[in-house]
């Protein structure tokens, strides 16, 4: 586990809401809510973690002066340390944003309603572990869909498994290849992930 840049009193008022937001790769997603919330006065993103140390969502994280934590299976599910630096960026909320573990029983308990994952397919279809990326536009492809889209849910203990709270579909083609999928899926996943977030964190 190393964490690197340093807590810089983000303590602005009793109402302002903290967030750490997950990602194992690039980092799309992170970098779009990042933006979505940098002049925001009541929103911070505080935290940027990854199970990858050279993911680029980190260079990412640190060009916006984002603390970023980089840990690994030991630390994550044989220890709860991750809760006392949550506690020290006073995190009120968690994203999952291409994080491609199972989060531990101990962090979904602290975090109840208050951690989502955007998941890039119309759930419960095309989810579960191993469905992400390209593996999921792949088998929308082979499957012959017309439509798929993106859902934003709860995260509970079972992979794709929580309560949805949001979803948005696009239509699919069949001339369309999986990378012409993912294009579709990213627009969404731009478009409305932040601005649901931001609902979610006004009911926190």
């Amino acid at each position: 586990m190393f964490l690197t840049t340093v807590f810089k009193g983000l303590y602005l008022s009793n109402m302002h809401r903290y967030i750490a937001i997950f990602a194992s790769g690039t980092g799309s997603n992170a970098k779009k809510i990042v933006e979505h919330f940098k002049h925001n006065q009541d929103i911070t993103v505080s935290l940027i973690v990854s199970n990858k140390a050279d993911a680029p969502v980190l260079d990412m994280a640190r060009e916006n002066d984002i603390p970023t934590l980089v840990i690994d299976r030991t630390y994550f599910y044989q220890t709860e340390n991750i809760l006392f630096f949550f506690n020290k960026f006073s995190i009120d909320f968690v994203v999952l944003a291409g994080f491609l573990w199972l989060v531990p029983r101990y962090l979904v308990q602290a975090f109840e309603n208050r951690m989502v994952n955007i998941h890039p397919a119309l759930l419960p279809k095309y989810g579960g572990k191993g469905m992400y990326g390209m593996r999921v536009h792949e088998a929308v492809k082979k499957a012959g869909e017309t439509e798929t889209g993106i859902t934003i849910h709860f995260v509970n203990d079972h992979y794709d498994d929580g309560d949805i709270v949001f979803q948005a579909k696009c239509s699919v083609s069949p001339s369309d290849q999986p990378e012409d999928i993912a294009q579709k899926i990213h627009r969404l996943e731009h478009r409305h992930f932040p601005e649901v977030i931001e609902k979610l964190l006004q009911k926190v």
